[in-house]
């Protein structure tokens, strides 16, 4: 295969414990991309009778983007794709690190792992060697995402990357993720739960290591216009390269996009106390970089006394600090930074966590769930031991962690006395950190993203914070708070946009540098001899997602389903910048739909669908 890519992909029975290499023709990239393009594909091919998410038939798919493993900026990354056990819909769940790049160069571009091992395992996919094993983990199961690392780049490579699980997905939380990375730099690919469908199928991890790779169409001529847009990302996020993503907290509180208490209240003084800056000023310890990045997003920290003393992991992101700190009201960062290394460890998403916490409190503070419900933890608001005593219990399973475990949506309907009006979720998936009150293009992206609430698939509350995409959505920052056709066109703009990043393994950081399909079209060609223009990825961006809406359909989604949670379509928030607005989506959906070429009943058209190669 000409293509940067490998040109083939692993499909693992842990049934029977066989596997075979499929190849990837070069005009299948070309129609899918790589990444969750063709994974999509290849699950609404196979997808002959949806199963069950935790039935052993429920296929995992794992597929680097198209340029992973090259030294496009920010090539780094994989995606975890499925029936997610949280919501019951597609899934993919993205992450960057050096994961991605490693399985690239052992000589695949993807897994697909289908059936379930009769006990604990791990794969080892050994590039140097040219050799694929099926190992028993059943002395790694019940350990941590760290521990897990160290003892098997002891067993394989020392410079083995590992994707591992931990007590979380072994569990069965239904919303676990997927960890990689050493500690300091461990990175999860978190929402939806692919860490539970893992576990369901008794696979621990997948260590990789390998020398090969990828070729250029013109090597000279894509190193000098890497480091030409290299140059140009790197000036652009300078604040992401000093404060990461917790650089924004302040901000967000200002605008009114943070959440706090439930997404009940409109401000709080204690955001400036657990900020990015704040984080640089106390704990922080250095810069980290994924494979082939230019901005240098992540951060260390390091805790030396206090109660929490010998936290060393990642830095909390900014949806860590807004879930397990500003939406239950704790302002005690060194806290923080310990909940963010438990859910590292155990492969929690902390964002379904922190959301799920918040619901309990609610809860608690109604009178729903009782001390002798909660095991006798006291869930007043800011309650930081409370909140770390509950990510243990989710992470195994035990007393009030058992209801939890299957997120907001499961544990209101099992709570019943009226609690679902206070679960925050959309198609089940618990809300990221940005209010569609404050930038109500979101609401129309949370209602109609294709696996429930994600803000990374549209993003457009970023031009509210002024920045604007050539080629792509409007020439100028918008009214955030309008209820208009152009807030509807840009969530549809950023939607279409934003679904290229996936599957070409791209992160979309790199877009805060103000990077359009056009210049992801000139990367592209570059790199591989193509011609495409930025209107041939924004179609491709459109196709994809029709692709997961067909999915979607065929799973049980309907028009209903489009839709938000009741707080934020009838309760503004009270005070600060964003008070008193809420989003009228029963105004843009139709808009919505007819941009998007649906019917109606949110079905896309057979028009549409030929248009895009997809009838």
């Amino acid at each position: 295969m000409s293509l940067a890519c490998a040109g083939k992909f692993l499909r693992v029975n842990l049934t029977s414990s066989q596997w075979q290499e499929q190849k990837i023709a070069d005009e299948t990239v070309r129609d899918y991309l790589l990444g969750s393009g063709l994974a999509a594909k290849l699950y609404y091919d196979e997808m002959e009778a949806p199963v069950p998410p935790l039935d052993p038939d429920n296929p995992l798919y794992v597929f680097n983007g198209l340029l992973t493993g090259t030294f496009s900026p920010t090539g780094c990354r994989s995606t975890w794709c499925g029936r997610s056990p949280l919501t019951g819909i597609w899934n993919e769940a993205n992450m960057g690190g050096h994961w991605g790049a490693e399985l690239r160069f052992s000589g695949y571009d993807g897994l697909v792992f289908t059936g379930r091992a009769e006990k604990p395992v791990y794969l080892w996919i050994d590039g140097l060697a040219g050799k694929v094993e099926i190992r028993s983990a059943e002395h790694l199961w019940g350990k941590g995402h760290f521990e897990t690392v160290e003892r098997l780049r002891a067993e394989t490579d020392p410079k083995a990357q590992v994707a591992s699980i931990g007590p979380a997905g072994e569990n069965g939380v239904r919303f676990a993720g997927v960890a990689s990375g050493v500690r300091g730099h461990e990175r999860l690919a978190g929402r939806g739960g692919m860490g539970c469908l893992m576990g369901s199928k008794n696979l621990k991890a997948i260590a990789v290591r390998g020398r090969e790779k990828p070729q250029y169409h013109d090597p000279q001529a894509f190193h000098e216009f890497v480091r030409a847009a290299n140059a140009d990302i790197k000036a652009g996020t300078i604040s992401m390269n000093q404060f990461g993503t917790s650089g924004g907290m302040v901000g967000a509180e200002q605008y009114g996009n943070l959440a706090f208490s439930n997404w009940r209240l409109g401000n709080w003084e204690g955001a400036e106390r657990i900020s990015g800056q704040r984080i640089h000023d106390t704990i922080w310890v250095k810069h980290t970089f994924c494979f082939s990045c230019p901005i240098g997003c992540g951060k260390v920290v390091d805790i030396k006394d206090g109660p929490y003393a010998g936290v060393h992991s990642h830095s909390p992101e900014y949806e860590t600090l807004a879930g397990l700190g500003a939406n239950l009201l704790n302002d005690d960062l060194d806290s923080i930074a310990k909940m963010n290394e438990m859910c590292n460890a155990y492969s929690l998403d902390t964002i379904s966590t922190s959301g799920v916490i918040a619901f309990a409190m609610e809860a608690y503070e109604k009178g729903l769930l009782t001390p002798a419900q909660t095991d006798g933890l006291d869930l007043t608001w800011g309650n930081a031991e409370a909140i770390i005593a509950l990510i243990e219990k989710i992470a195994h399973r035990e007393g009030i962690g058992d209801l939890l475990a299957d997120g907001v949506r499961a544990a209101a309907e099992k709570l019943g006395q009226g609690a679902e009006a206070f679960a925050v979720h959309v198609k089940g998936m618990e809300l990221p950190y940005h209010d569609p009150r404050a930038f109500v293009s979101m609401a129309v992206n949370y209602a109609t993203a294709a696996r429930g609430a994600c803000h990374l698939e549209g993003l457009s509350y970023w031009n509210g914070w002024g920045l604007i995409f050539p080629d792509v959505g409007p020439s100028e920052i918008v009214d955030r708070f309008a209820s208009s056709a152009e807030q509807v066109k840009m969530a549809y703009d950023y939607q279409t946009y934003l679904s290229i990043y996936n599957p070409l393994g791209l992160c979309k950081f790199i877009a805060k540098a103000s990077v359009g399909p056009g210049m992801l079209a000139d990367l592209l060609n570059h790199a591989l001899g193509w011609n495409w223009t930025a209107q041939d990825l924004m179609r491709m961006g459109d196709k994809l997602f029709q692709l997961k809406r067909l999915i979607n359909l065929r799973l049980g989604v309907t028009v209903a389903d489009d839709t938000l949670p009741q707080r934020f379509l009838t309760e503004p928030r009270p005070t600060g910048s964003a008070a008193g607005v809420l989003p009228d989506l029963d105004a843009m959906l139709p808009i919505y739909y007819d941009l998007r070429g649906w019917t109606g009943d949110g079905v896309p058209t057979e028009e549409r669908l030929a248009s895009l190669g997809l009838a």
